[in-house]
């Protein structure tokens, strides 16, 4: 499979299957990430893989922030439907096998700017995607506001200055992928200064 291949066929797959992927194959997903491209050479990346029960346990200091959330809001919530949300928050890590938390780290040296290691995680989020559809895996990016609560972050070891660019769904397909049809290129594209020869 080609890169533009591996490109036009992803898509995120939301429903799993109960099998985890080898050590090996997530491996192999973390060292195509730290092939991305960075600014300076700073590899301001960090990767934390959750399985098992690591996964519920931070799915419930998630429900307990939402509930903090839903209980501080001006408007009351309805009981019902805030226990409808916060049973699902509780459970969006169980979505999947495994998860790998994809963090930027703040910059420490002079001349990086805090967006350049933001991007340059991202990328190395693309290539972990990429790299799971040329394995036949299922990825799914998701952040939501579990990427920036301080309960996640501080059970997960993560700096409070630091960011969460990814929780990264990982598993096998459970459904088949849907189509995806994009704003073409042309109604995206603006060229300056080119001259048809």
């Amino acid at each position: 499979m080609s890169v533009f291949e591996a490109i036009k066929k992803r898509r995120s797959i939301g429903k799993m299957t109960d099998a985890r992927p080898t050590r090996e194959q997530i491996e192999r997903l973390l060292e195509a990430a730290t092939h991305a491209p960075n600014h300076h050479n700073v590899q301001p990346w960090r990767f934390i893989v959750l399985a098992g029960e690591a996964r519920a346990e931070v799915g419930g200091l998630m429900a307990a922030s939402l509930a903090e959330r839903l209980a501080a809001t001006a408007t009351p919530f309805d009981p019902e439907k805030a226990q409808v949300l916060i049973n699902k928050e509780r459970h969006k890590l169980l979505r999947s096998p495994v998860v790998i938390v994809v963090v930027s780290e703040q910059p420490r040296q002079p001349k990086v700017l805090e967006i350049e290691n933001i991007e340059a995680t991202a990328a190395a989020v693309q290539n972990i995607l990429l790299t799971a559809e040329e394995m036949g895996l299922a990825a799914m990016w998701r952040t939501g506001d579990a990427a920036s609560d301080p309960r996640v972050k501080g059970w997960l070891g993560v700096d409070a200055s630091d960011h969460i660019v990814a929780f990264v769904y990982l598993g096998f397909p459970a459904i088949p992928k849907l189509e995806r049809h994009p704003v073409s290129f042309k109604e995206k594209t603006t060229w300056i200064g080119w001259n048809e020869e």
